[in-house]
């Protein structure tokens, strides 16, 4: 263990031996933010419903058996396996029929069978189900053919859930699959997280907001919409407190404000080493915060810290940068902190590469590409094109970032890499 991982403070995390702003790796960085994040506090009950996208605080028990009850898995008939001649086929009669809400409840004698349906109830007589395509009519009888299995095609009580086992644990984020198994169980509320509070800001002079004229050398302001989007997407309550000038005192007060209405305050721009970046002066007076020079491109410059009791993140200011740090360091630590575990990883895949992709060692690097799959069922990807840090339609072109880890070179076409697939998250 080294030190970086036995830090307990922001303050002891950058003294330690192996800490270096200047050039952490990507994993390295990742770990250390890992260990100061905890859930945050407060819970509510909601109806079942408004669960939906939201993290569960408490366990959701099972109050019954699920099944609740011994059932057939297939249409077909149900019988006793001691019925059953070992060689040769077995006549049984058909004394009824059982469907799923409607069990069959009559009394069988030895050598009756009864038709039964998916999900229907098995009489607590009966042990063995035989598909309906395995047997063959005869009148008021069937005919069941050797080579049978006891208790084949039979589905039994609490094979799922156990009455009072969990069924879904505590930071389980609640999707649709989860939604429908609560309303199986009958269960009506449950208790999740409150919503993570997320305020997000952008800096510099030359920012607009759209609708204003803008002048010479200014631009309008993108990643305030790129981190809506983005956050919109995990459902917190957000707060944007808009375009903040390059100046001392303002950038005070925007991280005074957000740090009192957010759990999480995110700002863009200002993390680099400029005359007028001012958010590493006013962190140093503020809170206790990291600042980096992570290994990677793009978005090299990375802050991480608290303020008070806000987590705090300080992105890079070119709009691909934004995303990319985003998506690589911030979406796992505010997962983290609404409560979700364990995090699901980004998926990745290998594909092969069919564009020629500059790469100078030293660097992970995330180059965005576009993946399909070619005639054969394999995969490809290409470069979208230009992969500079302002260029946003790059992102808007692509479905999967192209991870070149730190020793890679320039890649050949044919060249196999990993993909982090984008789908469904931008």
């Amino acid at each position: 263990m080294n030190d970086l991982s036995k830090a307990k403070t922001l303050t002891e995390a950058s003294s330690a031996d192996d800490y270096d702003p200047n050039s952490m790796p990507v994993d390295q960085a990742r770990a250390l933010i890992r260990q100061f994040l905890t859930p945050i506090d407060g819970t509510l009950r909601v109806p079942v419903r408004s669960a939906l996208n939201r993290v569960l605080a408490q366990d959701v028990i099972s109050p019954f058996n699920v099944p609740a009850h011994n059932n057939s898995a297939m249409d077909g008939y149900a019988l006793r396996f001691s019925d059953l001649h070992a060689e040769g086929e077995t006549s049984l009669r058909i004394a009824g029929t059982a469907f799923a809400g409607k069990p069959y409840t009559g009394t069988l004698a030895g050598g009756e069978a009864i038709r039964i349906m998916t999900g229907a109830k098995l009489p607590d007589s009966l042990d063995t189900i035989v598909m309906q395509e395995r047997v063959r009519a005869e009148g008021a009888n069937i005919l069941v053919p050797a080579g049978q299995k006891k208790a084949q095609h039979v589905r039994y009580a609490g094979e799922d859930l156990k009455a009072g086992a969990s069924a879904l644990m505590r930071g389980q984020l609640v999707r649709a699959a989860e939604l429908g198994l609560i309303a199986s169980l009958g269960i009506g509320e449950v208790s999740v997280f409150r919503p993570l509070r997320v305020a997000f800001f952008s800096t510099g002079d030359e920012l607009r907001s759209i609708g204003t004229p803008l002048g010479d050398g200014d631009i309008y302001d993108s990643n305030r919409y790129t981190l809506y989007g983005m956050l919109k997407r995990m459902e917190f309550d957000l707060y944007d407190l808009g375009v903040v000038r390059d100046d001392p005192a303002a950038v005070e007060r925007a991280f005074v404000e957000a740090s009192r209405i957010g759990d999480v305050v995110i700002s863009s721009g200002g993390v680099s080493v400029g005359d007028a970046d001012f958010v590493k002066q006013m962190l140093n007076k503020l809170g206790e915060v990291l600042f980096w020079k992570i290994a990677m491109k793009p978005g090299r410059p990375l802050a991480y810290g608290k303020i008070g009791k806000a987590h705090f993140f300080g992105l890079p200011g070119n709009p691909v940068a934004v995303m990319v740090t985003f998506y690589q360091f911030v979406r796992d630590a505010l997962m983290t902190l609404a409560g979700q575990t364990p995090i699901p990883p980004l998926p990745t895949l290998p594909a092969v590469c069919t564009s020629a992709l500059k790469k100078a060692p030293g660097r992970t690097e995330f180059q965005r590409g576009i993946l399909s799959c070619d005639s054969n069922g394999a995969w490809t990807v290409q470069a979208t094109g230009e992969q500079g840090s302002a260029i946003l339609s790059s992102m808007s072109s692509a479905n999967c970032f192209i991870i070149l880890p730190t020793a890679q070179g320039d890649v050949a076409p044919g060249t196999t890499v990993q993909v982090q697939v984008l789908e469904g998250l931008i």
